[in-house]
């Protein structure tokens, strides 16, 4: 693999925004976001790359042909182009550390903003080796550029090095994941894989076959404003009703609380003014029933407080988002099973662990299309902290690849 390659590849990308916008209804959520579409599409094509499409919503496909004569499933490989609105990706100026010593990285001088080992730990596992990281003030988006490029890479290297035999690989790059609609307009059958692997994992060796069962909620409280110096018994501030709310939510099943397999309550947005507050929340679990458990509590907790003011005084709008992959994969097993080969194949040490969040993959499973995750490299997404590791890169494209040529060899 070429190491500047990969990076310039990388850098290119990154440098143009592509944030997606939760209060959009159109796909792309952010017309911005086709600036990078349709530089994709334009690269498969130079690659070399076949069936090349970009449709009206700026998902784009192409297709790897078999250089095998013999029948060969036909796998995918997934990424998102969009990046989190939860921090800019406007003006990302990437940094670029060579040979790393293991000690902390000034990102911004001026603003003091340090990436330091003490904090994220992370960062010792890969000293010596060359680093991206913003410069304090963006997001990097490693999630999911990194991913977009050792799939484009992975897939020029197998066109230059037709010595590694392999079936028909198809290639999908969409909008919007990070605001939940990834795969809401992913035409699987005209995709045609028999399954894929989404490259949208972190740490090196990571392999993902469990996510989240996901919903979101917004709670919407109502008050009544009154002048606050004739306001006894007339005034009903909806801050506070919103307080009550929040402080009957179990306090330590929350993100900063939890890991593993344990799900939680995240209360993400608050707007309030006395007339009216509002809330907006995820709720996550792996566990199927203790997902619906979880939105049970949410309701009766709105219930509750209804109940002891004796008026609708809070509403709630909860709505499913995706679910929990295992249920489609494990049927399906040997295709974690190729991937975890392909890593052990090239020295890497699979981490097989649940997903704490969710991937374009969750909901494709449950479209038709079986999709495990498997690592792009970065860390820290969607914030200031965020870098991704040049080798992990590299190492990542080289599994794709290996994947490629694993899947037409156990089907010959």
């Amino acid at each position: 693999m070429d190491k500047n390659k990969i990076m310039n590849r990388f850098i290119s990308y990154v440098t143009i925004d592509t944030e997606s916008d939760p209060n959009s209804d159109t796909t792309p959520s952010s017309k911005k976001q086709w600036d990078l579409a349709n530089k994709l599409a334009e690269e498969l094509k130079t690659i070399g790359l076949t069936d090349v499409t970009i449709d009206g919503n700026a998902y784009i496909m192409a297709t790897l042909p078999s250089n095998v004569e013999h029948e060969v499933p036909t796998i995918g490989f997934i990424s998102h182009f969009d990046t989190s609105p939860d921090f800019t990706g406007a003006n990302v100026k990437p940094q670029i550390i060579e040979n790393y010593d293991g000690s902390d990285i000034i990102l911004n001088a001026e603003e003091t903003i340090v990436l330091s080992p003490s904090y994220f730990e992370d960062l010792l596992l890969y000293k010596g080796q060359t680093l991206i990281t913003t410069d304090g003030t963006t997001l990097l988006g490693a999630d999911d550029k990194a991913g977009i490029c050792e799939i484009v890479s992975a897939m020029e290297y197998l066109i230059n090095n037709p010595h590694i035999k392999h079936g028909t690989i198809k290639v999908g790059f969409t909008p919007d994941e990070e605001i939940g609609r990834g795969a809401h307009k992913f035409d699987v059958t005209k995709f045609g894989a028999d399954w894929a692997y989404t490259m949208d994992g972190s740490q090196i060796g990571e392999l993902e076959y469990e996510n989240f069962n996901a919903a979101g909620a917004t709670v919407n409280i109502k008050g009544k404003i009154v002048h606050p110096g004739y306001a006894k018994g007339k005034m009903v501030n909806s801050m506070y009703i919103a307080t009550e709310f929040i402080n009957s939510l179990p306090r330590l099943e929350t993100p900063e609380h939890t890991e593993g397999y344990e799900g939680f309550f995240h209360l993400y947005s608050v707007t309030g003014l006395v007339e009216g507050t509002k809330l907006k929340y995820i709720i996550r679990d792996h566990d199927k029933e203790k997902f619906e458990a979880r939105k049970a509590l949410f309701k009766k907790v709105a219930d509750d407080i209804n109940s002891n003011y004796g008026k609708q005084i809070i509403e709630v709008d909860l709505k499913d988002q995706y679910y929990n992959m295992k249920e489609k994969v494990v049927p399906v097993m040997h295709i974690v099973d190729i991937a975890e080969e392909a890593m052990k194949a090239l020295g890497i040490k699979p981490l097989i662990k649940p997903i704490r969040g969710g991937t374009d993959g969750s909901q494709l499973s449950f479209m038709g299309l079986p999709c495990p995750n498997i690592f792009a490299g970065g860390h820290n997404f969607h914030g200031r902290y965020e870098y991704v590791p040049v080798e992990s890169m590299m190492k990542a494209t080289e599994v794709i690849c290996k994947i490629a040529e694993l899947t037409a060899e156990k089907y010959k």
